[in-house]
């Protein structure tokens, strides 16, 4: 089976089971994004103590 037979064959059974809608949210959990992640971090977190971070989760979980 060649690389694209097995694309074809893959994504094939991926609608079967899960319809359109769920292949794309399956498929987009693989996507690489872009982006330095720690780098950008560091630019909101840096300054930041573990209280503060503490009740910042806090506060959301009670927003939910």
């Amino acid at each position: 089976m060649t690389p694209m037979e097995l694309r074809q064959q893959g994504l094939a059974v991926l609608h079967k089971e899960l319809g359109y809608v769920g292949m794309v949210r399956f498929l987009q959990q693989f996507e690489a994004g872009s982006g330095d992640y720690a780098k950008d971090r560091h630019q909101w977190q840096d300054g930041l103590t573990v209280a503060e971070i503490t009740a910042q989760v806090k506060h959301r979980r009670d927003r939910t």
